[in-house]
């Protein structure tokens, strides 16, 4: 087991050593889960999380009561979630849950599990309770941080005992509450090591922490143009070392736009979008043609900026703003609809005291990807959200499960997505739409056939964080 200094470093928190000895590898307390355990659990309602939810607290460094509430928060979310996800897996065909690789994640569920039970039933009101809960949450980060490699591969082997609509329905759900489960975890990581008591442990300045834009994993100045530029040149250099050629990025429209959201998402929709567009570019001898990357920011409606100036006080803005939402989170878009608990339907939206209502900036960046890489074709369109449509033959497909063979192309399927390589297995378009979907933005494909591609990222912020 990794200590939680170890994760952290893994997951990019920016931590100094110094004094973090009293932070060093511990035995993480656990208790045996029951099926009584994940009935109970299960039994709770999901809502949806936005990323209002995960700034309620304010900007970082957080002080001692905060830090201690955003725990109870994360407390008071997690376990519930982690059994409905157990719940799911049971509920698959007894001869798919029986494949190693498929069992082995739900012994992983069962075992995060365990180690929140000991926190389920009361509150956390100290540093040393929040300093072993935070390393129960790094447990959890590195316990399920191969979890779609894992599950890909299961599948694979399964598949003849399952259809292709039933896995796409089970893992569109699956996946999409994992990166919920996952970034709820991430989050109060992030918050714990950039929080005044973790600076005061260590003697650290805290200016560093003042002056930052991040609110934990969250960037509220993120340059969707410098990811781009990022992604760019990883996938660019992984192509010139298999193809020996790399297509080029013109970026047009608003570089400079910049919104609130999750750096290591939109990085990994990024890499996956133009590994596509790259390969079908150079695929099709038209590498010469410059890639074309328009970015767009997304104006507030006239009916919500009307709105929102009749609206005096803050409460009413605050309604006004779930009324005229430009991107409305759905139990559906995150996971949580959950067929396996007995449906979870309800479309609520959730709000924060901190977020106000965008008056000021953008509530989204639309990106446009356009290539001449010959488009798709017709037969191909209809199984694009597919998971495990691929455009690899059976012999190379069968070569990764079996062989666990990684070439340089599949070093990039790693960040977000999980860590491990998915590049050919056919989970690279439907996860990053997940990703998209999971606070309000989408992606939408648009081909012609014979000539290119136009790929639509829609990404919604935060709003204003105060």
């Amino acid at each position: 087991m990794l200590s939680l200094r170890a994760v952290a470093r893994q997951n990019g928190f920016a931590i100094r050593t110094q004094g973090l000895k009293a932070i060093g590898t511990r035995h993480i307390q656990t208790r045996t889960v029951t099926d009584g355990d994940i009935a109970r659990l299960a039994a709770k309602p999901l809502h949806p999380l936005t990323l209002a939810d995960l700034c309620k607290f304010g900007r970082q460094p957080l002080s001692t009561k905060d830090l201690l509430n955003n725990a109870n928060f994360t407390l008071s979310i997690l376990p519930s979630r982690l059994a409905h996800r157990i719940q799911s897996l049971r509920s698959l065909p007894y001869i798919v849950v029986a494949n190693p690789n498929v069992n082995k994640i739900h012994n992983n569920y069962v075992h995060s599990l365990s180690t929140l039970l000991p926190y389920a039933e009361r509150h956390i009101e100290t540093l040393e309770e929040e300093i072993k809960f935070t390393e129960a949450m790094a447990d959890l980060v590195q316990t399920h941080s191969n979890t779609i490699a894992i599950l890909a591969k299961g599948f694979l082997e399964a598949r003849k005992y399952i259809s292709a609509k039933e896995v796409t329905a089970f893992l569109d759900e699956h996946l999409r509450a994992r990166i919920g489960t996952r970034l709820i975890a991430e989050q109060h990581i992030a918050l714990h090591f950039s929080s005044q008591p973790h600076n005061e442990l260590q003697d650290g300045d805290t200016q560093q922490h003042e002056d930052s834009s991040y609110i934990g994993v969250i960037d509220t100045e993120l340059k969707p143009a410098s990811l781009v530029r990022t992604c760019e040149n990883t996938v660019g250099e992984i192509c010139e070392l298999r193809y020996g050629v790399r297509p080029t990025i013109n970026v047009v429209g608003s570089p400079e736009a910049t919104i609130a959201h999750i750096p290591m998402h939109i990085e990994y929709v990024l890499t996956e979008l133009l590994k596509n567009s790259f390969r079908a570019t150079i695929e099709a001898g038209m590498e010469k043609e410059p890639i074309e990357v328009t970015i767009a920011p997304a104006p507030a409606t006239e009916a919500q900026t009307a709105a929102l100036k009749a609206a005096k006080r803050d409460d009413q803005k605050d309604q006004v703003l779930q009324k005229h939402a430009v991107g409305v989170i759905s139990n559906y878009d995150q996971g949580s609809v959950d067929a396996a608990s007995g449906g979870n339907y309800k479309p609520d939206v959730a709000s924060s005291p901190n977020i106000r209502p965008l008056e000021n900036s953008t509530p989204g960046v639309t990106i446009r990807i356009r290539d001449r890489g010959g488009g798709i074709s017709p037969e191909n369109h209809a199984k694009l959200w597919e998971y495990g449509f691929t455009t690899f033959n059976e012999d190379e497909i069968n070569d990764k499960t079996s062989s666990g063979g990684i070439t340089a192309l599949d070093v990039i399927s790693g960040g977000a997505g999980g860590g491990s390589s998915l590049a050919g297995l056919g989970y690279g378009l439907p996860l990053g739409r997940a990703y998209a979907e999971y606070f309000g933005g989408g992606i939408a494909v648009q081909s012609l056939w014979g000539w290119g591609t136009d790929v639509y990222l829609s990404l919604r912020g935060v709003g204003r964080v105060d």
